[in-house]
């Protein structure tokens, strides 16, 4: 398959699925069976997982040591890896090898252990990050936080704006 039908394709590919596992380290990947799903993963000749999405979630992480290692052996695109679920572990802050997934415009973190506001900001340099979690995080107690971020103000104000109905103005047959 070549990179344009992948990059054609990929994104209606299930995710390679390695929630609830159990898995402490990135590592672990490498030795453990991904779940399978209703559709099955396909993969490129050498044997690579053909898809943007990854689920790590519901596991023991505390960090993402390796992080770009292990992807590159088990995804044919790792640099197009644009979903990812790292919800309900044990992160303590935003690994800065997420800073470097610059096709990513999905992250879930919610549910972890991150504790600063100034973590978030790391992520500012991923330039088509859309959808970032982080309820459940101890961030939400410091002050300053809100979970909305200008991408949700903007949205909400462009919904509002097509569902708002104008005012009818009624002109009088007369008066013209």
């Amino acid at each position: 398959m070549s990179k344009q039908d992948y990059m054609n394709t990929s994104v209606q590919e299930p995710p390679l699925d390695y929630s609830f596992r159990s898995i402490h380290v990135i590592q672990d990947l490498l030795s453990e069976e991904p779940r399978t799903g209703l559709r099955p993963l396909r993969h490129s000749k050498s044997g690579k997982t053909l898809t943007q999405s990854l689920r790590l979630n519901n596991n023991v992480l505390n960090e993402l040591r390796d992080f770009n290692h292990v992807i590159s052996q088990l995804l044919e695109y790792p640099e197009h890896l644009a979903w990812i679920d790292l919800s309900f572990n044990d992160l303590t802050s935003i690994d800065p090898v997420l800073t470097t997934l610059f096709n990513l415009s999905v992250l879930y973190l919610h549910g972890n252990s991150i504790h600063r506001l100034g973590e978030v900001n790391k992520l500012a340099i991923l330039p088509r990050l859309r959808s970032l979690t982080l309820h459940g995080n101890p961030i939400e107690e410091e002050k300053g936080y809100s979970g909305i971020t200008k991408a949700d103000r903007t949205t909400a104000e462009v919904w509002k704006r097509m569902n708002i109905k104008p005012k009818k103005v009624w002109i009088k047959q007369n008066a013209l």
